[in-house]
């Protein structure tokens, strides 16, 4: 806000009270408009939240017994923004950039009225009222924080998607004090940062850095008469029930963001994000490569010899058929399209069939006969030929 603006502005006509209102007048006025337009009350309402802005300013300034002298000062000297020449100057009233009287241009004289005041300009009449780092006295929205939760799904669950409830505890305003931290609900701007939350410390070399207000620990506002349920925070601890739409094919160990899910914000600031960590329970069959899922298909030995059809089961759906070749090898894979996870775009992956030659224990005399001929038919034959040749190559 320029000084033009600044001098310009009749905070007694904001506030609804007169020029020679007393300062408990000031007060009362100031507390009765907070109450009324502050955005926690008013969510959504920019008109609202511009408002308390103002009478957040207004009181900044008429609430301060030397802010409010400074500026009846320099309301008389300048009037509404115009200035009225002496009679050598130009007559009559005449606008003019007050920043040139404020800036200190030296010997910064104007039609023949305002000469007088070169050097340091006029800013130093009215000491610190200008001197506020360019923010004013506006009390900025401010983000809610962020919450993190977990949630473990079934294994079905995380492959096709579930909608879960999440019970959470976060920080929200306060409902005693409607989130100003004041039991009167009219907290004032803190003077430190003068309602911006942060302070800038200089760093060297000409940068400076910013942290939080340490006096109203980056809210903006300080509590005259601090709420007994929030100490004067403003925020209160506030527990709810959440249903969460989990999408379809997260895996284990996955952090999800949901945007504006977490915590309200303050002043018509943003809600933060919520963060979800999903742990996944295994599944006594299937497995997951991705957005593959895996099984393992145990198949008899005649099967994988002199090949045939297998039956394999699927994640929630009615089982496959998958073909054997004869001479099926023990672990070979073979992939049913379409079968496993969902992905992003909506198709899904495949199932992944792991061949297990299964070894019977027990066998029935026919079936000992009819091995022990195989047995007598390939005995010529040695499977580990290739491998005693491969180690003598080695």
């Amino acid at each position: 806000m320029s000084t033009k603006d600044f001098v310009e502005k009749d905070y007694y006509k904001v506030l609804g009270v007169p020029k020679d209102a007393t300062d408990a007048e000031v007060k009362k006025a100031y507390r009765k408009l907070a109450r009324e337009f502050h955005p926690d009350a008013n969510k959504g309402d920019a008109r609202a939240e511009e408002r308390f802005k103002e009478i957040s300013e207004a009181n900044d300034i008429l609430g301060d017994s030397k802010k409010r002298k400074e500026y009846d000062e320099a309301r008389a000297l300048f009037g509404n923004g115009g200035f009225r020449a002496g009679p050598g100057g130009a007559g009559g009233n005449f606008n003019f950039d007050l920043g040139d009287l404020f800036g200190g241009a030296p010997g910064g004289g104007q039609a023949g009225g305002a000469g007088g005041f070169g050097g340091g300009g006029l800013g130093d009449v009215f000491g610190g009222l200008f001197n506020r780092g360019g923010a004013g006295t506006r009390v900025q929205p401010r983000r809610g924080q962020d919450i993190e939760t977990e949630v473990t799904l079934s294994f079905t669950e995380a492959v096709d998607g579930a909608t879960v409830p999440l019970r959470m505890s976060s920080q929200a305003p306060c409902k005693a004090c409607s989130g100003t931290g004041d039991r009167n609900g009219t907290p004032r701007v803190c003077p430190t940062c003068v309602g911006t939350g942060q302070v800038s410390r200089g760093s060297g070399g000409g940068f400076s850095l910013t942290d939080p207000c340490v006096d109203c620990k980056g809210r903006g506002l300080i509590a005259e008469d601090p709420c007994e349920v929030c100490k004067g925070s403003g925020r209160a601890k506030s527990a709810r029930t959440m249903q969460v739409r989990i999408p379809a094919g997260v895996l284990d160990g996955q952090r999800i963001r949901l945007r504006g899910k977490g915590s309200p914000g303050e002043r018509g600031g943003p809600a933060g994000d919520l963060y979800v960590a999903v742990h996944v329970d295994a599944h006594p069959v299937f497995g997951r490569k991705g957005d593959n899922l895996t099984v393992t298909v145990p198949v008899a030995f005649t099967e994988a010899a002199l090949g045939g059809e297998v039956r394999v089961p699927t994640l929630g759906g009615p089982p496959v058929t998958l073909k054997l070749p004869p001479g099926t090898p023990n672990g070979r894979t073979m992939r049913a399209r379409g079968k496993g996870a969902v992905r992003k775009d909506g198709t899904r992956g495949d199932l992944l069939v792991t061949v297990e030659v299964a070894v019977p224990k027990d066998l029935t005399p026919e079936a000992r006969d009819a091995l022990e001929a195989y047995r007598k038919a390939t005995a010529e034959e040695d499977p580990r030929a290739e491998l005693f040749q491969a180690a003598k190559g080695a």
